[in-house]
């Protein structure tokens, strides 16, 4: 919609306030300041859920794969052929033994419980990139050294250097029973996953020592599977799920985390209809705002008419007028959206700091910090929307405004 030098001088005129229009402009600030907070909300909560489900993803994926391979009872004995076949299937990028099993662990008189894993040396390798104390070089095979997460090492009050009791219930029997089992690690290595839960609770040993604590052999108790692209992990893994049926369970990231992926799903569309409540207040008042005007300038409108302007120039001055205050408010409030994104984390701190209570915590939020992961085309929809309904706002009173009649108007006059 191109505007004649007449029709942007007569549109720039009526958005600046005039004498007793002050309320009018009151009401567009008011307008443009909450399309600006629509548009800055929903920017802000759909980029943070998008971060929340990606950062999620990345290090529950990271950490155990895109699927998982299971014996019934726990233990695979021919994991060897299984792994060999798991490797040659179309799709599998990678694949590799492990050793997962629930345990106790004790340090100056604190126990936690903890979730032993058994890795191969790739497999910590790849871990070291989390360290954030100690090396995982001093991780080999009868070191007995092991990696604890981030938040165990607080909770137990361990630092790189010192040892920790690991203990298995399943034992050496004896006349008296069976004596639970009490091995000394020293801690080699300290890592963040990122994950409460992981941080919490992983101790991560090589795949040998793994199964000379827990007694099992040379056995190991599942296969983690990595595929090509992990939205379809379950039909890549079918030809495996068949051959292993009775003997092994094949469980991809999606049914392991259902519940969570789920329930983001859910709140994440619940938030952008809510949030976008706000976005059709403000057009309202886009509306309203532009309703007055077009009441306080209905003499001027008339005059305008009887000097020759025309109904389409009058509904192009008022669409205008409705359509800047809507993308003035979109750009600002894209803008205040990014940047406090870029520094959310310090914001977070700042009232946590202002209110001295924990705004983000880990053990709830699973996180450590909070993330965001910003989607260009969802950017766009959401700025397109607010454009769109601002326009649609504008049409009544610009319509309003080019059907007044001169005649009636300027009758008394």
């Amino acid at each position: 919609m191109i505007l004649s030098p007449f029709e942007w001088t007569i549109a720039k005129r009526y958005m600046l306030p005039g004498r007793g229009e002050a309320f009018i402009a009151m009401v567009a600030g008011i307008s443009l300041v909450a399309v600006m907070l629509g548009v800055a909300a929903l920017v802000i909560v759909m980029s943070v859920m998008n971060g929340f489900r990606a950062e999620l993803l990345d290090k529950i994926v990271g950490l155990n794969g895109h699927a998982i391979i299971q014996a019934y009872g726990g233990r695979l004995d021919d994991w060897q052929d299984i792994l060999k076949r798991v490797e040659q299937t179309p799709g599998v990028t990678r694949a590799s033994p492990l050793i997962e099993q629930p345990l106790l662990a004790t340090f100056n008189g604190r126990v936690e419980a903890i979730l032993v894993r058994g890795n191969t040396a790739a497999d910590l390798k790849r871990l070291e990139a989390k360290r954030v104390a100690g090396s995982f070089a001093q991780l080999g095979a009868g070191s007995t050294n092991v990696a604890i997460g981030s938040r165990l090492a607080e909770n137990l009050g361990a630092q790189v250097g010192d040892t920790i009791t690991i203990i298995n219930p399943q034992g050496r029997a004896t006349p008296f029973g069976t004596v639970p089992r009490q091995i000394g690690y020293r801690v080699a290595a300290i890592f963040e996953i990122g994950v409460y839960d992981y941080d919490q609770a992983y101790v991560v040993m090589p795949i040998a020592d793994a199964q000379t604590l827990l007694l099992t052999g040379d056995t190991i108790g599942m296969i983690e599977v990595t595929t090509t692209n992990a939205d379809t992990a379950a039909q890549t893994l079918t030809p495996i799920k068949q051959a292993l049926a009775g003997r092994a369970q094949v469980t991809d990231w999606k049914t392991i985390n259902a519940s969570l992926f789920e329930a983001l799903a859910v709140e994440r569309v619940a938030m952008f209809v809510v949030l976008s409540i706000i976005v059709l207040v403000a057009v309202f008042n886009i509306l309203s705002s532009l309703i007055m005007l077009v009441r306080a300038k209905t003499r001027d409108i008339a005059i305008l008419r009887t000097m020759g302007a025309t109904r389409t120039s009058l509904l192009k001055i008022f669409v205008t007028i409705g359509s800047i205050i809507g993308a003035l408010g979109t750009a600002v409030g894209l803008g205040l959206g990014l940047v406090f994104l870029y520094f959310r984390q310090q914001v977070i701190n700042g009232f946590e700091y202002l209110t001295g209570q924990p705004l983000w915590d880990p053990s709830i939020r699973f996180l450590t910090e909070l993330p965001s992961r910003s989607d260009p085309v969802e950017i766009t929809v959401i700025c397109l929307m607010a454009l769109v309904f601002s326009f649609l706002a504008t049409l009544y009173p610009a319509l309003a405004a080019a059907s007044t009649d001169p005649v009636q108007v300027l009758r008394y006059e």
